[in-house]
């Protein structure tokens, strides 16, 4: 890894925990978008899944009373089943699908919300979330948009939104660091994974990314919050579909 890319790695996590600490999400698609374009694949997911558990998991922390505990127990139930099938069917996609998967992940957001009836407080739908959020977080590396379906529709406030759809990116987060790692490791050994240098020189910035954006959701408004997720992931989103398409 040349000095360059490292410290384009660096300052993008510092802006996009930023991002994902005002908005719960989109920070992940464009960094994700980030380290795909300056590494091997499989690398990129195990540095973008080390790098968001510190950064969701540091967000969890911060609003750590608003987290719906009830809710990440029946998401994780969910998450194992993923968990299951995917290491039975064992694939792994390329770079290209990676963008095209992230692009088309962000498109979820203008799903219109009378098709579906999405509501992760309701019976069964945590579980639901958990299958198919896990899934595509682990071959995609992201899966906000689709996460966010699911609270969109709750009486929960954007604190509770953001707390709890952090707690669970912990464990999607995990989930696809060991997935993504056990081939790396059988192929060339422990000394193939990314250095662990780098992880810690990313944890700070990750914090104060997350910090800074929490001040930033103090002060806006529910209303504000979901409308802005909104056009800011549809524009990340248009951006990963061009790379797919080999248009940028």
């Amino acid at each position: 890894m040349t000095l360059t890319s490292t410290l384009i790695i660096l300052v993008t996590v510092l802006v996009t925990t930023f991002i994902s600490g005002i908005f719960g999400m989109a920070g992940g698609i464009i960094f994700m978008g980030v380290l795909a374009a300056l590494v091997p694949v499989a690398t990129a997911m195990i540095i973008h899944g080390s790098i968001q558990i510190v950064s969701n998991g540091y967000r969890a922390f911060l609003w750590r009373k608003h987290i719906d505990w009830a809710i990440f127990r029946r998401y994780a139930l969910g998450s194992l089943a993923a968990v299951g099938l995917l290491f039975a069917l064992s694939w792994r996609p390329d770079r290209q699908m990676v963008y095209l998967l992230l692009g088309l992940t962000t498109l979820l957001v203008w799903l219109p919300k009378s098709l579906v009836d999405l509501d992760i407080q309701k019976r069964f739908q945590a579980e639901g979330a958990g299958f198919v959020v896990q899934s595509l977080n682990t071959v995609a590396g992201v899966a906000g948009p689709l996460l966010d379906l699911f609270f969109v529709r709750t009486d929960m406030t954007r604190h509770a939104i953001v707390a709890t759809k952090a707690v669970t990116q912990v464990l999607a987060h995990s989930v696809k660091i060991v997935f993504w790692s056990i081939p790396v490791i059988a192929a060339a050994g422990l000394a193939a994974l990314p250095p662990a240098w780098l992880i810690l020189a990313a944890i700070p910035l990750s914090m104060l990314g997350t910090t800074l954006g929490g001040k930033v959701l103090q002060q806006m408004t529910d209303v504000n919050f979901k409308r802005g997720m909104k056009y800011l992931v549809t524009a990340v989103g248009a951006v990963m579909l061009m790379k797919a398409a080999g248009w940028l």
